[in-house]
């Protein structure tokens, strides 16, 4: 008679693996911390200046390198030990971290400060998320729980979201945003931690010399070519070009639509995360990758639609409730099209796609938090965000009009593309 497995281990099942678990535990301490920084970041920057041009171009700064520089960070990570380069970034966001916590609790922080250490957390970001991404593979023996892997990853991000931005905002009204740099910059600690005491199999670091142009231009091709991944990131980045940027508008919601202050923005961060998490764990209870497409089409509807009702709402009490729906919808998709990119493509090239998957996903946000900026200065924050809506929606509605083309072509190999 066949055993029945139990839902919780079937929830859990990828932090069987050692090096999962370490990952795991650390990251999530260290995602705490860099969730209290950005938002403390955003409201730093608002307190200042009062400008949403300003407020749009310090996010425009942390992910404009993304954008610019994914593909060569993804050429890198597919040629070196990928350990080694995830905890050199980790070092080099420690020490921006420690930095903006000196210049902030000594009073001596100014904007341009604020730029160019967003600029070089950026940079740092291009390198150690796709390596990060392509890391997981290695973390996990049993590539049958690999989904459930990328899954519980984003359960991590999400917990921590849900946590962070709460915190942040009761550290912001009491103390101040420098106590929150600080303690990111010491959460650091436990990723490197749990790096350092990893055991990875020897074949990470033993991997063929490739040209940068000749890797470049594979890399391009094979995203271009294999239509399943070319539809999956178009829609990874018209989501968040012009959905995911909201996120940098919440300060002027804050003040300006529902009257608070930096404890109203944590609690709109954390309502999100509720939905994130919710989702996350959605993702984490799937047993395969089956039907994955749809829920990648249906997802942008759902966050489209929260989008348009936070623009309408003018209290709290709807602003929060439909917080959670925004967050499922844009974690069950993000997360979703990671999940499949993973199962899809060549391990030879995962590194690339994980790049512009990054570049995607991250690298659209400084474009978007840009034009929102621009947008929110002419038209106002509302009515930026309602058309930031309409148009994920109507993205979900155009890649579920190519569903059918997208399954005939995975479905005969679900493990690797058919070519």
């Amino acid at each position: 008679m066949r055993r029945r497995i139990r839902p919780v281990f079937l929830l859990f099942r990828s932090l069987r693996h050692r090096n999962f678990r370490l990952f795991f535990m650390g990251q999530g301490i260290s995602l705490i911390g860099t969730w209290m920084q950005m938002t403390a970041v955003a409201w730093l920057v608002w307190r200042m200046t009062h400008d949403p041009f300003l407020l749009g171009l310090v996010g425009f700064a942390a992910r404009i390198p993304t954008f610019l520089f994914s593909p060569v960070a993804g050429v890198i990570v597919d040629r070196v030990d990928r350990r080694r380069l995830i905890l050199a970034m980790q070092f080099l966001a420690m020490a921006q971290a420690l930095t903006l916590a000196l210049l902030t609790l000594t009073g001596r922080i100014e904007i341009w400060h604020v730029l160019v250490l967003s600029l070089m957390l950026g940079f740092v970001n291009t390198l150690d998320v796709p390596a990060r991404q392509s890391f997981l593979v290695l973390m996990i023996r049993r590539r049958a729980d690999l989904t459930n892997a990328i899954a519980m990853n984003s359960t991590m991000v999400n917990g921590a979201r849900l946590i962070g931005p709460s915190v942040a905002g009761i550290m912001i009204a009491g103390v101040g945003e420098g106590l929150c740099f600080l303690l990111n910059g010491l959460s650091y600690v436990a990723v490197i931690a749990g790096l350092l005491m990893m055991r990875i199999p020897r074949r990470d670091s033993e991997r063929q010399p490739m040209a940068m142009s000749e890797g470049l231009r594979e890399g391009f091709r094979y995203a271009r070519d294999f239509e399943p991944v070319r539809h999956l990131l178009l829609l990874a980045a018209l989501v968040s070009l012009m959905g995911a940027s909201y996120t940098q508008l919440l300060p002027i919601f804050s003040e300006q639509v529902l009257h608070g202050d930096a404890r109203t923005q944590g609690w709109l961060l954390s309502a999100a995360a509720v939905g994130a998490l919710a989702g996350a764990l959605y993702l984490a209870g799937r047993k395969t990758v089956r039907g994955l497409e749809t829920v990648i089409a249906r997802a942008p509807l759902y966050f489209g639609a929260g989008l348009v009702v936070l623009a309408a709402s003018r209290t709290l009490w709807l602003s929060l409730a439909v917080m959670p729906v925004i967050g499922i919808g844009l974690i069950v998709h993000m997360a979703s099209t990671n999940t499949l990119l993973q199962t899809i493509v060549d391990d030879g090239k995962r590194g690339r796609v994980m790049s512009f998957y990054t570049m995607a996903f991250m690298g659209m946000v400084p474009l978007g938090s840009l034009l929102a900026g621009i947008l929110a200065d002419l038209v106002g924050a509302p009515l930026t965000v309602a058309a930031g809506g309409a148009c994920c929606m109507a993205g979900g509605i155009a890649f579920h009009g190519r569903l059918a083309r997208i399954r005939a072509i995975v479905s005969p190999a679900p493990g690797r593309p058919s070519q």
